[in-house]
């Protein structure tokens, strides 16, 4: 039996049915919907599979049309929209069931050289050394691990800020949170597996930050939550095995639905991707 990152690797490694026609194993759990960020990540790999190796993604834009459902394979069609001297365009429609349940356009650029060159910097954070890991900090309190945490094993996440377990602790709590990630072991050196495994892990803690002035990260949830849609852009290369910073905030919710930007930076502090997200928010009856 293999690593949880081996198990990550070989979930993100599509068999190829026809030419522009991909299919993705899809984990059996024990809840209702697939996770997301396995979709965007399968549904990135069946896109960059059409593209040169020397044109890497440069964003995504997407969005979660139904929920899908563990243990079904999921059928990804790739539409080659474009294909430029600068710039490829895909478009990914994925099929579950004979029903649309995801659709993702990702655009491919060939490195070049620009005139402009600026970013914000990387906030002044501990190091993810000094902090503990969300599994080590919620099983110390909880004892026994919620059901998703399975989709979190191949990642070593640390929550910059302490995490807090009553109403009490969060007054005051800003709409942010913020994670240092890798993967639990090293990755090959496919720089498409490192984009799908860090979009696979995007999806993850995003949305904390909507919640974070409201209820305690972990522990009894009292809303049901889905991603609605997901947007990505690619700024320099990087390692998803390597510490990555995931800076994540909230500036608005309203409606039944709250919007989650984030940016992350590698070691060195230059920022190498950028997140914007929105979710569904219901409260749970009773």
């Amino acid at each position: 039996m293999g690593t949880p990152v081996d198990e990550l690797v070989e979930l993100l490694d599509l068999e190829q049915i026809e030419l522009n026609i991909f299919r993705g194993r899809s984990p059996e759990e024990a809840l209702q919907r697939t996770f997301g960020g396995q979709v965007a990540g399968q549904a990135l790999v069946a896109a960059g599979r059409t593209v040169d190796s020397d044109r890497p993604v440069h964003s995504l834009h997407a969005y979660f049309l139904r929920p899908g459902v563990p243990g079904v394979p999921i059928v990804y069609q790739v539409d080659r929209i474009r294909d430029g001297r600068s710039f490829t365009t895909r478009r990914v429609l994925a099929i579950q069931g004979g029903r649309s349940i995801f659709a993702l356009t990702a655009d491919f650029h060939l490195p070049e050289e620009g005139g402009i060159d600026h970013q914000y910097p990387m906030p002044d954070v501990a190091a993810p050394e000094d902090l503990p890991s969300a599994l080590e900090e919620v099983g110390s309190r909880l004892g026994e691990l919620p059901p998703f945490i399975s989709r979190r094993q191949p990642f070593d996440i640390r929550y910059v800020d302490r995490l807090r377990w009553s109403k009490e602790e969060l007054d005051g709590v800003e709409a942010r949170s913020g994670v240092w990630l890798r993967t639990n072991g090293s990755l090959p050196d496919d720089p498409l597996i490192h984009v799908c495994a860090l979009t696979y892990a995007s999806d993850m803690t995003l949305l904390d930050a909507v919640r974070a002035p409201v209820e305690p990260l972990w522990g009894t949830r009292h809303f049901d939550m889905a991603s609605l849609d997901h947007a990505m852009w690619f700024h320099h290369p990087f390692r998803t095995d390597d510490w990555l910073l995931y800076q994540q905030e909230s500036p608005i919710a309203h409606g039944a639905r709250g919007l989650a930007r984030g940016q992350i930076y590698d070691r060195s502090g230059r920022l190498v991707v950028s997140v914007v997200q929105e979710g569904l928010f219901r409260p749970l009856k009773g």
